[in-house]
């Protein structure tokens, strides 16, 4: 008969280690997630005034407009309407930048993960410098 094995324990210190693990990726996909909403968009950036200047302009259109206009416009005033929102609730990423800060440097080391992979996915320079990672690690 083959002998049984017994089932090993994780330690306390191995517990830890996940768990400091899952918080560190749970704080640098927090952070990222944030970056990427908050890409800037190519071309001249709009503001909350030329866009409520956009949606009045659908408006006095739309009653002119033959149906295959009116769905465009109506798209479009949805669209404005979205924009106008993320404008107007422009959300903090300071606490998101801080969290990243201190969980960056210790996943980095870990992961094995450059200081341009960063920087790559659009990382602010100050932010990897406050977290510790240079170009050289």
């Amino acid at each position: 008969m083959a002998a049984k094995t017994t089932k090993k324990k994780m330690t306390a210190e191995h517990k830890a280690a996940l768990a400091e693990g899952r918080e560190q990726g749970r704080d640098i996909r927090a952070y990222l997630d944030a970056l990427e909403r908050n890409k800037p968009k190519r071309g001249r950036k709009r503001t909350p005034t030329s866009i409520t200047k956009r949606l009045a302009t659908i408006d006095a259109t739309m009653a002119d407009a033959d149906p295959l206009k009116r769905l465009q416009l109506v798209q479009e005033r949805i669209d404005l309407h979205e924009e106008l929102e993320r404008l107007t609730n422009d959300p903090d990423i300071s606490a998101l930048e801080k969290a990243f800060i201190n969980s960056a440097g210790p996943y980095s080391a870990r992961k094995n993960i450059s200081y341009a992979a960063w920087r790559e996915l659009g990382v602010p320079a100050p932010v990897l410098r406050s977290a510790g990672i240079s170009r050289s690690a």
